[in-house]
C-alpha cells in the first residue's frame, strides 16, 4: 500500500483545481482518474469569470495560452437573455470594454478545456494515474482513508490521511465516506448538442438564455464556441420533468424545429453526433460539503448554479479552496470533521453562499413569465437598469437587489 498526503479522485476541473493548488503548496498527493485524457463531458461549456480568476492565481500565463488558443477557447464577454415574449436583452458582463489581454469569460469544449487543466496538474507533487478502475474507499480505524483502484488489471491500494471528492454527482467517495449524504441529488437535467450553421449569432460572441413561455421553467441555450460550433441545450428541474412527463429531447427538438424565431436560425444547421444529457446537482440549499478526513468538490458536492446552470467556475474554486484546507490540516495534523467544515465549507459558503440564494430566488422566478417580460421590458428603456443587471456579473450587492421585491416594485413603476 502507498502512502501519500492526499488523494484525489477524479481529474476533472475540480480535481485539477485541487492538485495545481497541492503542488503549489508542496503538498505530495495522488489523483485516481476513471477515464484517459482527453475525454469528452458532457456540459454547457461556458466559462465565467471565475473560472479566469482561478487560473490566475495559479499562474497568470495559463490565461494568455487560453487567449491564443483560438481554435479551442472563445472569448465571451455578455449574455442575451430572450425573454418569452421574444425580447432579446442583451448584456455585457462588465461595463468597460475587455482589453486585448484580458479574460472575462470564455467557451470551450469540455473535451479540450479538462484536458488543459489535466496537463496542468503535472508537478513533482503529483501522481497521476488515469485508466483506474473499480474504485473502492474504506475507512480505517484511526479515520485516515485507504482508497484501492484496479491498474493494469492488478488492484493497487494507497493511504492518506485526506481524501478530495471530485468524481462527480454520483460521487462514491461521498457514498462510502457519508452513506447519509444527500450530495449525489440532481436538482435539474440538461440535455448538450453540438450544432454547426446557426445563424444570426451576436457578432460579439455573446451566450444566449432563452426563456420560452411554453418551456418554462426549463430554458434553452446556444454557447458560441472556436471554429463556428454552437453548444445548444436545454435545462430542466427534474421535478418538473418527472411530475409533467416531459420527454425533454422531444421538447428541444420541437423548440428547434417550430420556434418562430429559432426554428429559422437553425434552418440550415446541422446536429453533430448525439444529443446527451446530464444530471445538474445544484445548490439550492447549503448541505454538508466535509467530514473527518474528507472533502467534496465540484459536482460532488452539489455546487452548480441553480439560476445559471454554472458548474465549471464553481468547480475550480471549490478545487482551489479544498487544496488550502488539506493544507491546514496538514499543517495542524487536525483532520475533524469541526476543522475542516471551519477551513472548507465555511470559506465555500462565504464566497458562493449570497451567489446560491440569489440565484435560487431567480430560478423559481422563471415561473412568472410576466414578471420576466416586465424586466426585459423596462431595460430595453432604461440604460441604467441595464447597467444594474450587468453589474450582477461582478457585483454581489447589485445581485443582492434582485432578491428583493422592491427593486421588481421599483422596475414597474418607473424608479
Amino acid at each position: 500500500m502507498q502512502s501519500t498526503s492526499v488523494i484525489i479522485i477524479g481529474a476533472g476541473p475540480a480535481g485539477s483545481a485541487a492538485s495545481i493548488f497541492l503542488s503549489k503548496g508542496k503538498i505530495p498527493h495522488v489523483i485516481l482518474e476513471k477515464e484517459v485524457f482527453p475525454r469528452d463531458k458532457v456540459c454547457g461549456d461556458a466559462c465565467s469569470g471565475k473560472t479566469a480568476e482561478v487560473l490566475k492565481k495559479a499562474n497568470p500565463e495559463w490565461l494568455q495560452e487560453i487567449i491564443a488558443g483560438t481554435d479551442k477557447f472563445l472569448p465571451c464577454d455578455g449574455i442575451t437573455f430572450v425573454a418569452p415574449n421574444g425580447k432579446a436583452l442583451p448584456i455585457p458582463f462588465r461595463l468597460t470594454p475587455r482589453k486585448d489581454n484580458e479574460v472575462t469569460g470564455f467557451t470551450s469544449p469540455r473535451l479540450d478545456l479538462d484536458y488543459f487543466l489535466f496537463q496542468k496538474t503535472t508537478s513533482p507533487y503529483a501522481t497521476v494515474f488515469q485508466h483506474a478502475k473499480k474504485l473502492s474507499i474504506e475507512r480505517l480505524d484511526d479515520g485516515s482513508v485507504k482508497a484501492g483502484v484496479e491498474l493494469n488489471g492488478k488492484m493497487t491500494y494507497f493511504h492518506a490521511p485526506l481524501i478530495i471528492a471530485a468524481d462527480g454527482d454520483k460521487s462514491m467517495v461521498a457514498k462510502a465516506m457519508s452513506p447519509q449524504s444527500d450530495n449525489q441529488k440532481s436538482y435539474c437535467v440538461g440535455l448538450r448538442a453540438y450544432y454547426t450553421g446557426v445563424s444570426e449569432m451576436d457578432s460579439r460572441q455573446f451566450i444566449e438564455l432563452h426563456f420560452i413561455k411554453d418551456f418554462l421553467p426549463g430554458y434553452f441555450w446556444i454557447f458560441p464556441l472556436p471554429n463556428g460550433r454552437m453548444n445548444v441545450g436545454v435545462g430542466m428541474l427534474s421535478e418538473v420533468v418527472r411530475k409533467k412527463k416531459i420527454k425533454l429531447r422531444d421538447r428541444m427538438l420541437e423548440v428547434i424545429a417550430n420556434h418562430p424565431d429559432l426554428s429559422r436560425r437553425f434552418a440550415n444547421a446541422t446536429l453533430e453526433g448525439k444529443i446527451q444529457g446530464w444530471g445538474l446537482p445544484m445548490a439550492m440549499e447549503p448541505k454538508s460539503l466535509s467530514g473527518a478526513h474528507y472533502l467534496l468538490t465540484g459536482d460532488a458536492a452539489g455546487l452548480i448554479d441553480p439560476f445559471s446552470g454554472e458548474g465549471i467556475g464553481n468547480a475550480l474554486y471549490s478545487g482551489m479552496l479544498a487544496a488550502f484546507a488539506c493544507r491546514d490540516a496538514l499543517q495542524t495534523g487536525n483532520f475533524s470533521a469541526d476543522f475542516l467544515k471551519a477551513h472548507y465549507d465555511d470559506a465555500v459558503y462565504r464566497y458562493f453562499g449570497d451567489e446560491f440564494k440569489i440565484s435560487a430566488t431567480l430560478q423559481r422566478l422563471c415561473k412568472y413569465p410576466w414578471l420576466f417580460n416586465m424586466v426585459v421590458n423596462k431595460s430595453l428603456k432604461s440604460k441604467a437598469l441595464r447597467d444594474t443587471l450587468s453589474g450582477m456579473f461582478s457585483d454581489m450587492q447589485v445581485r443582492n437587489q434582485l432578491r428583493k421585491p422592491s427593486f421588481y416594485l421599483n422596475v414597474l413603476m418607473n424608479r
